[in-house]
This record gives C-alpha cells, structure tokens and sequence, in this order.
C-alpha cells in the first residue's frame, strides 16, 4: 500500500466479518454466563483464606475492608503479627474510618524480632479473644484476621480450636478473612475461597528493602 493510497480506501481493522463474529462469540458467552448466573441466588458469609509465599496477601485483604468501607459496611481488623510497624492502612483507617471499621493491632511484631515465645503465646490469644468477639458482633459484616497463620503456623493458636469457633459460632452473614503463608490444611478445609499468592520475582532478593506504599 502506498503512501498516496486514500484514508476512504484503506480497511479498518477488526471490521466485516471479524466483527460479526465477534459479536456472535461475546452473545453466546453472555447468554451462557447469564444462565449460570441465574442459578446463583443465594449468599452467605465466606471464609476467606489468603495465603501464600508471594506478596499480596494483606493488601488484598485490606481491599476487601476499603470495599466493605466503602459501601458503608462496618468492618474491623485484628493484626495477630504486624503490631510494632507502622502501615499505611491502619493510619488511613484511623484517621478517617474509624467510625466504619475498629482496628485492633494486638501482635508486637515478626517472631525473629520479639524472639520470646511466651510474649508471642501471650499475644497471639489475645489478638483471638478480640478476634472472636468481632466475629460475634453481628454489626461487623467482615473481620480481617491478617496474619493469623503465622500464629498458628508457630502453633501460638489450637487450630482446632480457631476452626470450631468459625464453624460453629461465624454469624451466617458475616465474612471472615484470614492471611499469612502456610495456612493450615484445617482451615483450607473448611473455607469457601481460598487464594494462594504465587512469588515469581521479588525485589527483596535484589538488595531492595521493603518501601512505603508497597510494603507497608
């Protein structure tokens, strides 16, 4: 084609009968969708699980209670790890949502820095009984429990015990979210969506430390 060839006579990508088709693809694939859709009517509060070695887990999380604050949901969040480091989303919360989700930082920081298990112990069950009166509180539409599975992981928690409490005591309605690597088979068992973060690259392994507004 050459530079002299007329814009009325050059063809328009994606036009005739690419178009048609793809309309007639997209059209099956509402009406397909549609129909599945149709069958889905009921809801109920979820057991979510986010794990993992890859990063995203809390932030996930956090976006699901920036959407519950959002749609003027109350929420609240208990931290069972994180709790001698500053976050972004505790000091947005608290600032300017405090009367739509309680923030409850109840961990003294990461296992290698407190280096005292007792504490850790100590910790960790408070940051549960706090945890199992906002999951009672039927106000709350969801409950954050970040980093819960280190604690268990480290055994801080009876898993047994977390799992009888969201089977038998989680309000139907009430949406429980629970982080950290490692989650235990327990409660991946009982949960009704779980996602596990995949680690492709991290900038970490690179010699770059964690950064504010990405980490943390």
């Amino acid at each position: 084609m050459s530079d002299e060839t007329p814009d009325s006579e050059i063809p328009e990508a994606g036009s005739g009968k690419d178009d048609a088709r793809h309309a007639e693809k997209m059209a099956k694939k509402k009406a397909a969708r549609d129909k599945i859709m149709a069958t889905k009517t009921d809801g109920k509060g979820l057991i979510i699980i986010h794990t993992g070695k890859g990063k995203g887990k809390s932030s996930s999380a956090f976006g699901m209670i920036f959407r519950h604050i959002a749609h003027g949901k109350p929420s609240a969040v208990v931290q069972f790890i994180k709790g001698a480091m500053w976050t972004g989303e505790r000091d947005l919360i608290e600032k300017h949502f405090s009367d739509l989700c309680q923030f409850h930082t109840m961990g003294e920081g990461f296992t290698w820095e407190t280096q005292d298990r007792a504490r850790d112990v100590a910790a960790a069950a408070a940051a549960w009984e706090k945890a199992k009166e906002l999951i009672r509180d039927e106000r709350n539409s969801m409950v954050l429990l970040d980093e819960i599975n280190i604690a268990l992981r480290y055994d801080y928690l009876d898993i047994n015990e977390v799992v009888a409490f969201l089977k038998s005591e989680k309000p139907h309605m009430t949406h429980v979210v629970l982080t950290g690597r490692n989650a235990k088979e327990e409660l991946i068992e009982i949960a009704d969506l779980v996602t596990e973060m995949e680690l492709v690259k991290h900038p970490f392994r690179s010699g770059i430390k964690g950064q504010p507004g990405v980490e943390f």
